[in-house]
């Protein structure tokens, strides 16, 4: 089990036992009213708090990767499906795309699945009942070198275009024969490239004065495979009616304009509108001023939530010394009708991330580390749910970055085995995302929420009930500073405060202060502590930071 997990299993504030290994392992009264969404092997399963399961559906394919709860109670998700012999072939691979009713019931589904194209990663689900795709189709060799790749830069004999489009679905509800899809918009990289290594070939220029095209010839330390980009997340957002895009291999973000035509897609009003992450990519940096590491699930936080408008994105952290994950908020320079603003010869803005979970970088190699998958997703109450997709483990953390929630996958992702409570976590779990729905979203109006049993065998949710069900406390006016500290600790609170006590990250008391209000802490050493004040029987916990 990982050693974050233990550090909440001394707080009363949480429910949380020893015996709970998989499912729902720690929670507090604070997590958000939701279910949780999230797919692994061939299933997707809707969950409450305390892992109950209130619907789930059955698929014939692996994930293909990602998984969306619509307003009206359908699921869509990806599928793994080879069909011939498909050569096109890259992490994230899907291929089918299928749509469920509530019931479970198939009601459509589409192939991109030949030996020129493929569907990869991820699907949209657009406003009008569309759905936008992100598929790989092939550049021969020939095609490639023309474009104005470096011959030497072809190791495969081949380069992988990224595509985009959007189909309109068609025979919804009927029997497979009648599936289709009408293609209505499209927008392709290959149609937005620059290189400046031979003026006899197509996209010949500057790469520094075009920050709005892809250098065909920048590997990013990569080596110089057909899947160049690794295209990992295409997300929607219907305010400026622009694509956020996540290209892995360039440890960049870009967002492209849909407002446009196909026609005017391929031209200069398809080029990228903004970008992020790595500007060595564009020519505008060096490798000290990369941000980015092989990121997944970039979206704008829509109007209303808290950080509305801001771009959050799971930063993976791969190749990065030390190894660590972390969940970034950018507050990119663009106005209220989505025109973003550039200073030729310069770096796209922010310098920095307007939020990072953890806020401060660890020393050495972190337990916080996914290096594939994953996401963060803001919630209404300002709550952020994690994603820590190679584990297949999501956990919850407040607008104070105290882990409210912690839920453990029970189910291998390579062959759907269910295991027991107290068994550790799967070896092959996986989980390409997971979101939260408010309890008032529309899918669920109408429909029978009774929970039924966890998906882990043998479960025990006693005490995660109990604790969800029990009356609350509020501290009033409770704050302890400064925070980070080098040497004392205050605390405030109109409170009576009974006693304090002062732990370790692994769990052990180290100190019970005798003051109530100031605390020497000098003879600490540097790291993570957490100090647990009680008060009329009941107590809280706050995570500090010693330098």
């Amino acid at each position: 089990m990982k050693k974050r997990l233990l550090i909440l299993f001394i707080f009363t504030a949480y429910f949380s036992t020893s015996q709970n290994t998989i499912g729902t392992i720690s929670v507090t009264p604070d997590v958000y009213e939701g279910y949780t969404l999230f797919s692994t092997h061939q299933k997707a399963f809707l969950i409450s708090n305390c892992g109950e399961v209130v619907n789930s559906w059955n698929s014939s394919y692996l994930p293909g990767n990602s998984v969306y709860l619509l307003p009206n109670g359908n699921l869509l998700r990806t599928g793994r499906f080879v069909q011939g012999t498909n050569p096109v072939t890259l992490p994230g691979n899907g291929g089918i795309i299928e749509l469920f009713d509530w019931d479970g019931n198939l009601i459509w589904s589409y192939i991109d699945s030949s030996d020129a194209s493929r569907q990869h990663h991820d699907v949209f689900p657009m406003p009008n009942g569309n759905i936008l795709i992100l598929s790989a189709t092939v550049m021969t060799q020939a095609e490639a070198i023309q474009a104005g790749r470096d011959s030497g830069l072809l190791d495969d004999g081949e380069l992988y275009n990224e595509r985009i489009y959007e189909v309109e679905p068609v025979g919804i509800g009927g029997p497979s024969s009648g599936y289709s899809a009408n293609v209505v918009w499209e927008w392709n990289v290959k149609d937005h490239l620059i290189q400046g290594l031979d003026n006899t070939k197509d996209n010949f220029g500057v790469v520094a004065d075009n920050p709005g095209k892809v250098d065909v010839n920048f590997l990013n330390g990569w080596p110089a495979e057909n899947n160049w980009l690794h295209i990992n997340a295409i997300q929607y957002d219907a305010e400026f009616d622009q694509i956020v895009i996540s290209t892995r291999r360039l440890s960049e973000i870009w967002v492209i304009d849909h407002n446009t035509t196909t026609s005017e897609a391929a031209g200069p009003a398809g080029d990228i509108l903004y970008r992020w992450g790595n500007p060595q990519a564009y020519d505008q940096g060096t490798a000290g001023d990369r941000k980015l590491f092989g990121q997944h699930t970039p979206y704008y936080i829509p109007t209303g939530l808290p950080n509305q408008r801001k771009i959050m994105l799971f930063n993976n952290g791969l190749d990065r010394t030390p190894l660590y994950s972390e969940v970034l908020m950018i507050d990119p320079p663009v106005d209220n009708l989505g025109n973003y603003t550039y200073t030729a010869g310069t770096a796209y803005g922010p310098n920095d991330a307007f939020f990072r979970y953890p806020e401060t970088a660890p020393t050495s190699d972190s337990e916080f580390y996914s290096a594939i998958v994953s996401s963060g997703r803001q919630l209404p109450n300002g709550n952020i749910l994690i994603c820590e997709g190679r584990e297949g483990f999501f956990f919850e953390i407040d607008s104070s970055n105290n882990i409210v929630w912690e839920y453990a996958s029970p189910v291998s992702n390579g062959d759907g085995t269910v295991y027991d409570q107290g068994d550790p976590i799967p070896p092959t779990n996986f989980a390409f995302r997971a979101t939260k729905y408010s309890t008032s979203y529309s899918a669920f109006d109408g429909r029978d929420l009774s929970p039924g049993p966890p998906i882990e065998n043998n479960p025990d949710i006693t005490a995660c009930q109990a604790a969800l069900d029990s009356d609350t406390f509020e501290f009033v006016d409770f704050s302890v500073y400064p925070n980070p500290t080098q040497d004392y600790l205050n605390i405030n609170s109109t409170n009576t405060i009974d006693k304090i006590e002062i732990y370790n990250i692994t769990g052990s008391k180290i100190l019970e202060p005798t003051s109530e209000s100031s605390i020497n802490l000098s003879s600490l050493d540097k790291g993570v502590y957490f100090v647990k004040v009680y008060s009329q029987g009941k107590s809280i916990s706050k995570k500090i930071l010693k330098n």
